[in-house]
């Protein structure tokens, strides 16, 4: 790694979040940033698409602000995996080293990664063979919309460059195309960090909500169940120690159980009217 390394930042949660510029503030000693970030809030949008765009007329100018430093970027009328496909297209003439997505307002656990756009945006990245980071950060709260500046991000600067580092320096082997972060709301510096699986529990839910002017909405909350699937050696387990969660993702999708085996009990299952 050097300081010649191209870094690409983006988020879901828009070009003007706190946890943008604190992920900037956390990658500048690394190298080059190119930030392209949604204009608005864009959570829980996955891997969404929107028309194509012309991409020249697209971008806005941003500056970030963090701890007295500032960063130039551009925002795009986009979801996450949009925004970054038109970073890649529009603001680069060749793949940056590392695309980091976030600091999220809020953790993305278990089934939730099909949902969460940092992870969309990261995944993005992934399909065009650039390594990827998603960094997400606990909030108590609850509220992932408000921009709240009273969170703290000092412990989540500090593991998004540390594992950034790492990406930078290392080759992941074939099958692991993007790693999650979760940092705990009471992490510091010190939290130990330890590699997780991703758990299978429906760490949020979908409620509807009813609103004067919209009507009904859906609207994420975590599950009040979440506490009974923290199976060991999960991202939810590990959240639940107080620890900070590194998940290897791929985008192989495929379940790893033996093709014959699943073809000998879907077998049965089509002859089982026929006995």
């Amino acid at each position: 790694m050097s300081k010649g390394s191209v870094i690409v930042l983006t988020n879901d949660d828009g070009i003007l979040s706190p946890g943008l510029a604190a992920a900037a503030e956390a990658l500048d000693p690394l190298g080059a940033l190119v930030i392209i970030a949604p204009v608005k809030q864009q959570t829980s949008m996955g891997r969404s698409r929107y028309e194509k765009f012309d991409v020249e007329s697209t971008f806005s100018r941003h500056t970030l602000e963090y701890n007295g430093k500032q960063w130039n970027g551009f925002a795009v009328d986009a979801s996450p995996a949009v925004a970054l496909e038109l970073g890649l297209h529009g603001l680069l003439s060749e793949p940056p080293d590392l695309v980091v997505s976030g600091i999220n307002y809020g953790e993305n656990i278990g089934t939730c990664v099909t949902i969460s756009g940092t992870i969309g945006a990261a995944m993005e990245a992934a399909d065009y063979g650039i390594k990827a980071l998603a960094v997400s950060l606990e909030i108590i709260s609850g509220d992932y919309h408000s921009y709240d500046k009273d969170i703290d991000f000092s412990a989540a600067i500090h593991f998004t460059r540390l594992f950034s580092k790492g990406l930078l320096n290392a080759e992941m082997p074939e099958d692991v195309d993007i790693l999650k972060a979760e940092i705990p709301a009471a992490a510091s510096e010190e939290t130990p960090w330890v590699f997780t699986r991703q758990d299978r529990i429906m760490y949020y839910k979908a409620e509807l909500i009813r609103d004067s002017e919209k009507g009904v909405i859906p609207s994420l909350r975590h599950n009040p169940r979440r506490g009974e699937y923290r199976l060991s050696g999960t991202d939810a387990h590990a959240m639940a120690q107080g620890k900070v969660s590194l998940t290897p993702l791929s985008l192989d999708m495929t379940s790893r159980v033996p093709i014959e085996k699943l073809k000998e009990l879907l077998m049965e299952g089509i002859d089982a009217d026929e006995k």
